[in-house]
């Protein structure tokens, strides 16, 4: 998968290249990163790529052409999704990482600064999205959340593919509990079915273990996932 960002800020994803399996995944040619930065392509000698908003106001918004003109020197590689990270965006859902992993070979990011946008920039995008209910200094974080999450999703990237079907919000229900040796840790016992060897017991407490958890601590999805349920079980 090609990944291109464009970012008044692209040494913020050098990291990236030494993070883990994601860093892997880069080494190994499963994903490719590039960083367009808009003041390479500014009209001007200061290389300026922002300028005041009409109509007053604080802060300064980013101008149009630069962001065009970096947007339209990114080779295509189709099929092609165009995201712009934005807290009016829609939020950032675990399903949004699967669909884009399996769909599309390229992902290009539109990172904002400053006040955000020049509002004619937005139609370059096909989604906007957002990592939450709060606004950061630019769009460098939420995109690099993306790039990890749809990186660690393609084929190649983690060893065994089975664990990404069990983790959290990959069925709506969140993961089930965890342990290792030692079976008793500062007075912390291992649940008995887990060392029971019954694998049909432990699939049967793995599923409970998820419903109560997400009950008990995202009863938003809970109530998604029973609606699905009474569906499916209508269909």
């Amino acid at each position: 998968m090609r990944l291109d960002v464009i970012s008044l800020a692209p040494e913020a994803f050098s990291p990236l290249a030494g993070l883990g399996v994601i860093g892997r995944a880069f080494a190994a040619g499963i994903a490719e990163l590039h960083c367009h930065n808009p003041r390479e392509y500014a009209l001007d000698r200061y290389r300026k790529v922002d300028d005041e908003p009409y109509g007053g106001g604080a802060g300064m918004v980013l101008k149009p052409e630069p962001i065009y003109a970096a947007f339209e020197a990114i080779p295509v590689a189709e099929p092609r999704r165009v995201l712009l990270m934005s807290p009016q965006g829609q939020p950032l859902r675990q399903a949004d990482l699967q669909r884009w992993a399996s769909t599309y070979s390229q992902l290009v990011f539109l990172c904002g600064h400053y006040e955000g946008f020049d509002e004619r920039i937005r139609p370059l995008a096909d989604e906007e999205v957002s990592i939450g209910d709060f606004v950061l200094t630019g769009g460098e974080l939420p995109a690099m959340v993306i790039i990890n999450g749809v990186v660690r999703l393609l084929k190649g990237t983690v060893g065994t593919a089975a664990s990404l079907e069990e983790e959290s919000h990959s069925s709506l229900l969140l993961e089930h509990p965890h342990y290792t040796r030692p079976a008793n840790f500062r007075g912390q016992e291992v649940p008995e079915v887990l060392r029971s060897g019954d694998h049909g017991a432990i699939a049967r407490w793995r599923a409970d273990q998820q419903q109560q958890r997400t009950q008990n601590r995202r009863p938003d999805l809970y109530a998604k996932w029973l609606d699905r349920e009474k569906d499916m079980g209508q269909g």
